[in-house]
């Protein structure tokens, strides 16, 4: 089980890791990819740098404390995620649905929930 748990945490990680390499190098259809229409340079340095360390801080905080049995990295990812699912939440209810919108949080449940888990299962004793 624990292994199958770290296996993954580094997936989770890996997928974020992809999320924001793919805002690095291409902001534009990547926001596209989230519904975002960006089109002045200031939008496009935005999009770029806070989705990009967004996502890349999630990745590496779920792959070092998978991979380090570390609690406190995991902790970090989990909150980034389950904030963001509280977010859409509290949009959700404000701004109603779009289509598409369960896949998000779906991901965003299952790697928060998981993170929490490995912070409580993983770390080694000391």
């Amino acid at each position: 089980m624990i292994m199958a748990l770290r296996g993954l945490l580094i997936a989770g990680g890996g997928l974020l890791l992809f999320l924001g390499a793919g805002f690095l190098m291409d902001p534009v259809g990547s926001g596209a990819d989230f519904g975002l229409v960006v089109e002045t340079t200031h939008g496009i340095t935005s999009t770029r740098a806070d989705f990009t360390g967004y996502f890349v801080i999630g990745a590496g905080c779920l792959i070092w404390g998978a991979i380090a049995r570390r609690r406190d990295p995991l902790v970090i990812g989990g909150a980034l995620m389950l904030v963001t699912l509280a977010v859409r939440v509290v949009s959700l209810s404000i701004d109603g649905p779009f289509d598409g919108f369960v896949l998000p949080m779906i991901v965003e449940a299952v790697i928060g929930t998981l993170a929490l888990v490995g912070a409580r299962v993983l770390p080694v004793k000391d």
